[in-house]
């Protein structure tokens, strides 16, 4: 099967040979060599074999494919082992769902399978359609419809005299993590929650469903966590501590990651009765989905009875960790992650991304065999446990805390991968490191740079004429700001380890995620076919690995990072100064009886009432920290510019310092109400799960409108960009000092 592409492998790594041997063997050169080493036909037969059957964590073909990654490794040359942690991970023991008024109802909770996809009809190995880390219950109680769950929405419930109190919602699943939903719910007085794939979302609206085409079923269920990871991520039982045979465990009672109120995933073939039997009003336009029906809120005439029970088991996870010893720098460590467990078969999520680090493994091996030793410690990891809550991750973090504090410089992760653009998130010290990466890679379809496709796709894509013209003049792309959802969360959000997240996608939209329909079959046929993209995505972090373990100075860009925070701190006086112009309108209209209370006519009149202004926030902290940050990230430039144009040597303690400096944005008390999340720059937000809050003490305290805590934040923040500031001073000081 490799033969052809073997002998030009053969070919291409002879020229590439004798380049070396008759010049200085670089990084750059051995960058070449080895990203002509990944083959797509490899990258299928990893997917094949560890898509074979479902490999969810617990399960024996999940410990199976541990120990074949494990023999890989080693074989490829790799100092490799298991590491393993014991955590909870419920499993469903009896699921109802049922409709009693104003007709009967049972839903069938399940996923049929289809004669064309093999592994569908694996249901003996198949995890049922559930949400892990839902509390057990058993409740009957009116229904009401409340469009994403999101706080919004509830805002608007209000808006309209509607009370979930004492009733079960059902929210379709979109525009927050699906975690946030029963959250917010039972924040509410919900006792229940119910969540459902709406077609609109990835069903039939976005195209053909499968097996025709690549979008959710009618029957198709997203399993997943529903563990308020915004508090902690990890084992539930352990927070903060590694989930060891013998560590402390709290008791299931004072757990406090648990969703409060029973909840289910369903299907929109599922929901659709459900919907139907709702009255009430009519739903606002951006709550309506794409069923053949006439959404409404209720609550009643429909009531729904809502049963969960689990096995609250305990079950061992399996991390793969293989290392390449540095041999220069030993004790800096280059970490690469992507998680090897899945819902159901996980072909996309995580197999597209597990098959790319393998093959980066294997041809790291390959090099070297041939000669090549990174400068710096390299260590792969393939982590169990993501799907329920980052587990793996976590915990091999928190068990290596004290290592990680002094030796780890970058994490890498992927997590799935597809057909299309580069996305790139991260510390955006990285920026313009990640930049020079992308513009030395080559589109396997448009044969330009993935940096410059990138580029064409943002023009394209552009709101306005100013923003084409930035983004054609500009030296460098922005790269997205790291909230959660993978498994850079532990290291960058508390072990303050700068990090990046990188995938392909854009060109291959689709509807089975977390389903049973996530296999071989389906990436085969609707996703990266000819795994052309997988071979980029090797390319990709491979060469960022040895490009970062082979630098003399760490690649660190500070100007960019200031830039950065700089736009934050902007946004941040912006959202203030809006809060307190909304409400200072608002109750000048409440005064001169012209504010109304309600947007719609079909709505109940809520009476206004006067709130009190608040107090004008005092950003001056932030704004001469941002001073200081801005001034020493230009000193520290201009200090790597003339030490890198002349002949001097590196001081030694110099990258020890740059490995602190994503430590500074760091504070031990963490933020507030979730100690566990360290970082002051980057976190999930509480109401979004996945998507980022910048600067989100500040920015979090401002929304919710606790003005003294905005200040205290706004001072806690200043003071950590004040020893950002310091640390960068004193690098730059200390190359000036090398080069005269």
């Amino acid at each position: 099967m490799f033969r052809s592409h073997s002998f030009l492998f053969f070919i291409s790594t002879l020229l590439i040979s004798i380049a070396i041997a008759g010049g200085k063997s670089d990084s750059r050169q051995w960058e070449a060599k080895f990203r002509s080493i990944p083959e797509p036909a490899r990258l299928r037969e990893y997917m094949k074999r560890l898509s074979a059957r479902p490999h969810h964590i617990g399960s024996a073909y999940g410990k199976e494919n541990a120990e074949w990654m494990l023999a890989r490794f080693k074989e490829w040359g790799w100092d490799a082992k298991i590491e393993s942690f014991e955590v909870l991970f419920p499993t469903p023991k009896e699921r109802v769902l049922e409709l009693v008024e104003p007709k009967k109802f049972s839903a069938s909770l399940k996923e049929p399978a289809f004669a064309e996809d093999p592994t569908s009809s694996q249901q003996d190995e198949q995890l049922p359609t559930y949400n892990a880390y839902s509390i057990d219950g058993d409740v009957t109680a009116p229904l009401v419809y409340v469009n994403y769950g999101i706080p919004d929405d509830y805002e608007q419930l209000e808006r309209m005299g509607i009370s979930v109190k004492g009733c079960i919602v059902i929210a379709r699943y979109g525009a927050s993590w699906r975690g946030i939903k029963p959250k917010v719910a039972a924040e509410h007085g919900a006792v229940g929650c119910i969540i459902y794939s709406d077609p609109k979302g990835d069903g039939f609206y976005q195209g053909d469903v499968f097996p025709k085409g690549p979008y959710r079923p009618q029957e198709g269920v997203q399993r997943g966590s529903v563990m308020d990871m915004p508090i902690h991520s990890g084992d539930p039982l352990t927070p903060g501590v590694a989930a060891t045979e013998n560590a402390k465990r709290l008791d299931i009672k004072d757990v406090e990651t648990f969703a409060k109120i029973p909840t289910l995933p369903i299907s929109y073939a599922d929901a659709k009765p459900l919907l139907e039997s709702l009255g009430g009003a009519v739903v606002p336009d951006g709550w309506r989905g794409n069923l053949p029906l006439t959404y409404k809120v209720g609550p009643g005439p429909a009531k729904v009875r809502l049963k969960v029970a689990f096995n609250w088991n305990m079950v061992k996870i399996h991390d793969i960790v293989a290392k390449i010893q540095g041999s220069t720098f030993p004790d800096e460590w280059i970490i690469r992650g992507n998680h090897h467990d899945a819902w159901v078969n996980g072909a996309e999520d995580p197999i597209s991304g597990q098959m790319c680090l393998l093959e980066e493994a294997r041809s790291l091996g390959v090099l070297m065999k041939q000669g090549w030793r990174p400068k710096r410690t390299i260590i792969y990891c393939a982590w169990d446990g993501e799907e329920q809550g980052l587990l793996g991750s976590t915990e091999w973090v928190e068990a290596h805390a004290d290592e990680l504090r002094t030796n780890g410089v970058l994490y890498i992760n992927s997590d799935s991968n597809g057909r299309g653009y580069l996305g790139i998130g991260g510390s955006h010290s990285l920026e313009s490191f990640i930049n020079g990466v992308a513009r030395d890679i080559n589109d396997p379809e448009k044969n330009i740079s993935v940096w410059m496709r990138l580029q064409l796709r943002r023009i394209s894509n552009a709101a306005s004429a100013d923003e084409r013209k930035e983004l054609r003049s500009a030296s460098d792309l922005k790269i997205d700001a790291l909230g959660s959802g993978s498994d850079y969360t532990p290291f960058l959000e508390h072990a303050g380890i700068a990090s990046l997240n990188l995938g392909y996608g854009g060109e291959d939209g689709g509807g089975i995620y977390h389903s049973i329909y996530d296999d071989f079959y389906w990436y085969t046929h609707f996703s990266d076919t000819s795994f052309i993209y997988g071979r980029a995505l090797a390319q990709t972090v491979g060469t960022a690995v040895i490009r970062a373990s082979d630098a003399e100075l760490l690649p660190l860009d500070f100007t960019r990072q200031a830039a950065t925070i700089g736009r934050y701190v902007d946004e941040l006086k912006k959202l203030a100064k809006s809060k307190r112009d909304d409400i200072i309108d608002r109750n000048t209209q409440i005064e001169e009886g012209t504010f109304s209370a309600t947007a719609d006519p079909r709505e109940q009149y809520v009476p206004p009432s006067i709130e009190e202004v608040p107090p004008f926030l005092n950003f001056a902290p932030l704004e001469n920290a941002m001073v200081s940050l801005n001034n020493s990230a230009e000193r520290y430039r201009k200090a790597v510019d003339k030490f890198q144009s002349s002949n001097k040597t590196l001081p030694k303690s110099i990258n020890k310092k740059l490995i602190e400096s994503e430590r500074r944005l760091t504070h031990d008390a963490g933020l507030p109400n979730r100690p566990w999340f360290k970082h002051q720059i980057y976190a999930p937000g509480l109401y979004t799960g996945y998507g980022v809050k910048t600067i989100p003490g500040v920015r979090e305290a401002i929304e919710q409108k606790k003005w003294k805590e905005a200040e205290e934040q706004i001072a806690r923040v200043a003071k950590v960009l004040e020893g950002e500031a310091g640390l960068i001073e004193s690098a730059a000081a200390e190359l000036e000092s090398a080069v005269k």
